[in-house]
């Protein structure tokens, strides 16, 4: 079993991603489990985002570090609110203001075209020079209200078409087979066992 930690606190999170990751070998750890303050996010993408963080847990607790930075991407808003997604409202941000001014910003816009986003990056040690990145997409659209009770964040605003309803009417295990985060942990999955068979 390797023990790596997550650069995160968060424990849903935390759930999510064993419930992906069961069966492969991972002892996932939560970094505030070591009591480590969360690194400053000063990257302008999600890939610079997620090696801040998985360097920043593997210097405090000398194991492997697993992060991801997360985020939703609307076209018609030129991307946004993407690396911004948890405090898209600004301070004191909270998952019903930051749908609110995602409903605001598209109240006159046709085309509500959106993509969720997750990039994964492994280090084994702080400095690795050869870090594994992942990413997963989950295309969808941004209905004009809220629908479903399951998830977290602008899942209730995500409308998949192929399943024909919102990220927050999914079961777990459906969501989890078909989000961003599933599709890009089970890209690390792949990628570390080739790594380590090579």
């Amino acid at each position: 079993m390797s023990r790596v930690v997550l650069a995160s606190g968060n424990r849903g999170k935390l759930k999510e991603m064993q419930q992906v990751l069961a069966g492969t070998g991972f002892e996932l750890l939560l970094q505030t489990d070591f009591e480590i303050v969360d690194a400053e996010e000063t990257g302008l993408s999600f890939v610079e985002n997620a090696l801040i963080k998985a360097r920043h847990a593997s210097r405090e607790t000398g194991l492997p570090a697993l992060a991801d930075d997360s985020g939703l991407s609307v076209d018609a808003l030129g991307g946004q609110p993407g690396i911004y997604s948890a405090r898209y409202s600004g301070e004191g941000a909270t998952d019903a203001k930051n749908n609110a001014k995602l409903l605001s910003a598209l109240e006159s816009c046709d085309d509500r075209r959106a993509t969720f986003v997750c990039v994964l990056a492994y280090v084994r040690y702080a400095e690795d020079p050869l870090p594994l990145i992942c990413q997963g997409l989950w295309r969808g659209e941004i209905l004009r209200e809220a629908r479903g009770e399951n998830g977290f964040g602008y899942d209730p605003l995500f409308y998949v078409a192929d399943l024909d309803c919102t990220s927050a009417q999914l079961p777990a295990e459906v969501k989890n087979r078909n989000s961003h985060r599933g599709r890009a942990l089970r890209a690390f999955v792949e990628q570390w066992h080739s790594s380590i068979s090579s």
